[in-house]
């Protein structure tokens, strides 16, 4: 089953949808978005956070 995390659901003003097969997959794709777009670098602590923000899509 595939995995979604909604940027907005992390508290961004921000429209993305970062979708993968795995949350590992998300999980970088969505630190890479956080990178490039918010200039934000993801530490573990954050990742945890976010991971929980992971839905089944």
């Amino acid at each position: 089953m595939a995995k979604v995390l909604r940027c907005k659901d992390a508290g961004f003003d921000c429209a993305e949808e970062i979708r993968g097969q795995t949350e590992e997959e998300v999980l970088q794709k969505a630190a890479e978005h956080a990178k490039k777009v918010h200039n934000l670098e993801v530490t573990p602590g954050m990742a945890a956070q976010v991971r929980a923000l992971i839905k089944d899509e």
